[in-house]
């Protein structure tokens, strides 16, 4: 039964039917109506019957849905995810051809040996040819204009995704910057600087802004460079060393050649916040933050496991939001990996568009 109800709900299978069935009777239109009319008929189709002509229909449709059947098999027409070259194009056309008059001669060998119905006129065989390159043309094209349908209806769906991911991504933030409990924090920090080095309590309130005006404004685009977000970065490291003091380390090496490689926007700033939310920073055990890329295009940020004496709870959902987001915008994932330290490696894309 939900075999049956899947192939129902099938789009593509419901749209290679429709067009089998409207081809098969387009295509023997002028016998369809040469049988209504008692001149042509005797001129141009002598001793063709009804049972002929619906014979040949039925024969064309099935032939067209196994025309169908075979391309979706070998160039898989039906699947979104696969790109669809024009040498795969002109092979599908080529080989539906070559299909389609096979699968004539086997219907005329048919009608000879068991004397199935057919249309025995000879302008009718001469169109043989030229109808086998009409439904070659149709097939081919049909199952072209029908994947880019569904691909650019895919498009659709993953933007609406996105979006949504990004909205939940912003409300995140959100939620994490300007808490109760960070803003007293930031608060009771920059009290004290006041009281202790004005010049410092000016560097603060504006790196403090800096991050909130980020945060709050957010970035219409949906990927930043690595420039923008470590300038980003850098501004929340600050808040964060004047928190924690020496307690809290970083170490940045970034490849200046990577600079304006694209990454989601508040990438790195989550990576960050997720360290310092579950591990212990304090004298007796400070935190080293790495940040760092490679090579290959990717950015590391990693960090000793010092699990706190109260877990630290959350909603887990910042680093899967983060390989959505990857997955949404560039088709690829973060790796995630634990041994005694904790790293998530992200991969820095060259061009996006």
């Amino acid at each position: 039964m939900k075999r049956i109800r899947a192939l129902y709900n099938d789009k593509y299978l419901q749209s290679t039917v429709i067009i089998s069935m409207a081809v098969a009777v387009l295509i023997h239109f002028p016998e369809s109506v040469s049988l209504f009319d008692g001149f042509e008929s005797h001129t141009l189709f002598p001793g063709m019957k009804f049972a002929d002509v619906a014979n040949e229909i039925i024969f064309t449709f099935l032939s067209l849905l196994a025309l169908f059947a075979v391309n979706t098999r070998l160039f898989h027409f039906n699947q979104t995810s696969m790109k669809i070259t024009w040498q795969k194009i002109v092979l599908s056309f080529v080989l539906t051809w070559i299909l389609s008059n096979l699968l004539g001669q086997c219907f005329v060998y048919l009608h000879k040996t068991f004397d199935i119905p057919a249309i025995d006129a000879m302008v009718h065989h001469y169109l043989h040819p030229l109808r086998d390159f009409i439904m070659s043309c149709l097939v081919t094209s049909s199952c072209y204009i029908i994947y880019l349908i569904r691909r650019q209806q895919q498009v659709i769906i993953e933007n609406e995704q996105l979006q949504a991911e990004n909205i939940r991504n912003q409300f995140e933030v959100l939620k994490n910057q300007l808490n109760p409990h960070m803003l007293f924090n930031s608060l009771n920090t920059l009290r004290s600087l006041v009281r202790e080095n004005q010049d410092r309590a000016q560097d603060y309130i504006q790196e403090l802004s800096r991050v909130l005006r980020y945060t709050l404004q957010g970035n219409e685009s949906q990927s930043v460079t690595l420039r923008e977000e470590m300038d980003f970065v850098s501004a929340y490291i600050f808040l964060l060393k004047m928190r924690f003091e020496d307690n809290l380390q970083f170490e940045i090496d970034i490849e200046c050649n990577l600079e304006d490689y694209f990454l989601p926007p508040m990438s790195i700033q989550m990576l960050i916040e997720n360290a310092v939310k579950h591990n212990e920073i304090s004298n007796r055990r400070p935190l080293t933050i790495t940040i760092v890329t490679d090579p290959e295009g990717s950015l590391s940020v990693s960090n000793p496991i010092q699990p706190k004496l109260t877990a630290a709870t959350g909603t887990g959902i910042g680093l899967a939001n983060l390989d959505k987001r990857y997955h949404l915008l560039f088709r690829q994932e973060i790796q995630i990996t634990e041994d005694s330290n904790f790293t998530v490696r992200i991969p820095l894309i060259r061009k996006y568009p």
